[in-house]
């Protein structure tokens, strides 16, 4: 039972809080507690969870709809291991960088934080294609109203593209499910949506046939995942999303729920259509080193801090998408480190960026300059995750992109070559923001925001602290994250023509 209450604890979280009837500071303590009390619950999962085999582990089977084969079934591997616990470790975070900034609603805020943690967690332990989905789309409401209500002046128009755009992809997938489930009653003699029965089908597949069921399933479900990740051109949706929220709102979209769609592609895509996979993987490849480049040259001539830092998103989902289809063992580790690499850099980006939002109220970087003198704590913070977004060597962006930079090689050197670039043009965006933002003359605008130049007050260092000290020691000792994954990786790796996962008993 215990993945189940990881995934309802924040429903029931949620529903308490709606509520509360009492005043903001102690609403927001409830919500801190809370969020504390499932970060427990990963704690719990962290000691139960057993690193040495490539089983999925502590699942749960309960029919649902047994006409069609539907049931309520969850589990967990290394491949979900470490994207479930950074969930739980976020949120905390993510209330305590609301603390200050969001003064209305707070009540409908907070519960839409906890829907939101339920339904991305739901999402990575779900077995079941039809309980997927429901997970996939439950995500939308929440992150809709958090930027709907709590957002920018530009709220509306973004929380619509995103839900739009994803809601297109999520519609293809629903098809392609349902023909994979009718599909097994025709190969297997039942009706079945638990993805492990799935794995044991053999799908037909000509090879440059786009008509072929394989490859139709493919992309229907590829182009859901694609938009999520963002991939290239289908991210067009990301960088107003991210403008417009609410820090908490932005990072829990770069943190997470991006990593909804590159662990579609691990779970779902690849180990079910194999051929097709192996068969398109230069595309995602090219796919994933325009992103990268692209993401990059947006970045250079952004004025918006936010927005240079949403457009390295694009750029750094790029690199995963690479790792992923360089279908090799390194490759794939290096993609999976580096999704949680991005959350921890990126969401300490949006963080910083928002900290500095509610001093100034501006996030323009032409009205800073000279911003160290003020705040040298947090220059410093910054440039310490600054080093960590450019894979400097010792901080946890390095081993991630060196290894899916080695896989790709292995895989086609011509991409790997040109994914090089992305790696110059990330530290030319970054440090360029840098320059401008702390060193050199003092901006006009910031002039007249001197008074409020404090430096970080305990509350944001309690927030920045466990990001500054993940990004040395996932750079340091990669290892003691690398080693739960280790085994689920190898047999995804090893089985990829005919994949089929295990239930550890």
């Amino acid at each position: 039972m215990l993945l189940s209450q990881i995934i309802l604890f924040p429903l029931l979280a949620a529903i308490i809080l709606l509520i509360f009837n009492s005043k903001s500071d102690l609403l927001k303590q409830a919500a801190l507690g809370l969020s504390l009390a499932e970060l427990l619950l990963g704690a719990k999962l962290f000691m139960a969870f057993d690193p040495s085999t490539a089983s999925l582990q502590l699942t749960e089977n309960y029919s649902w709809i047994s006409q069609f084969g539907i049931s309520y079934s969850i589990g967990v591997d290394g491949l979900s291991f470490w994207l479930v616990l950074l969930t739980v470790f976020i949120f905390p975070i993510a209330i305590l960088g609301s603390w200050n900034s969001i003064n209305k609603s707070q009540k409908g805020y907070y519960a839409s934080l906890f829907v939101l943690q339920t339904a991305m967690i739901g999402t990575f332990l779900s077995i079941d294609a039809i309980l997927f989905y429901l997970f996939w789309e439950l995500s939308l409401v929440p992150m809709y109203f958090i930027i709907g209500i709590w957002g920018g002046a530009r709220r509306i128009y973004a929380t619509v593209k995103f839900f739009i755009y994803t809601m297109a992809g999520s519609i293809l997938m629903l098809l392609a499910m349902i023909y994979l489930i009718l599909m097994h009653k025709e190969l297997m003699g039942s009706y079945s949506a638990n993805l492990l029965d799935w794995y044991k089908m053999q799908i037909p597949f000509v090879g440059g046939v786009l008509l072929t069921p394989q490859t139709l399933m493919f992309f229907a479900f590829s182009i859901a995942f694609a938009i999520k990740t963002p991939a290239f051109p289908v991210h067009t949706w990301l960088p107003d999303a991210h403008v417009e929220a609410p820090t908490a709102g932005s990072v829990l979209l770069a943190a997470v729920m991006l990593k909804m769609g590159t662990y579609g592609f691990v779970r779902w895509v690849i180990p079910l259509f194999p051929q097709a996979a192996q068969y398109w993987a230069w595309l995602f490849m090219v796919i994933g080193v325009i992103g990268i480049i692209y993401g990059a040259l947006m970045a250079l001539v952004q004025t918006d801090i936010k927005k240079l830092v949403a457009y390295s998103s694009v750029s750094h989902m790029g690199y995963v998408l690479m790792g992923l289809f360089a279908l090799n063992q390194m490759g794939v580790t290096g993609a999976l480190y580096q999704m949680l690499n991005h959350g921890i850099s990126t969401g300490a980006l949006f963080f910083l960026v928002g900290m500095i939002y509610e001093r100034t109220h501006t996030r323009q970087i032409a009205h800073y300059g000279g911003l160290a003198p003020f705040m040298p704590w947090y220059t410093i913070a910054f440039l310490i995750i600054t080093l960590s977004s450019i894979a400097v060597p010792m901080t946890n962006g390095f081993i991630g992109e060196f290894l899916i930079l080695m896989g790709s090689y292995k895989s086609n050197p011509v991409w790997a070559y040109f994914a090089v670039i992305g790696v110059v043009l990330g530290a030319a965006y970054m440090l360029w923001m840098v320059k401008k933002v702390f060193y050199g003359p003092t901006g006009k605008e910031l002039s007249g925001h001197k008074d409020h130049l404090v430096d970080l007050s305990a509350r944001e260092w309690i927030i920045l602290s466990p990001f500054i000290v993940l990004v040395f020691w996932m750079g340091l000792r990669p290892n003691d994250f690398l080693n739960y994954s280790r085994h689920s990786l190898e047999h995804w790796v090893k089985n990829q023509s005919s994949y089929t996962l295990d239930v550890k008993k």
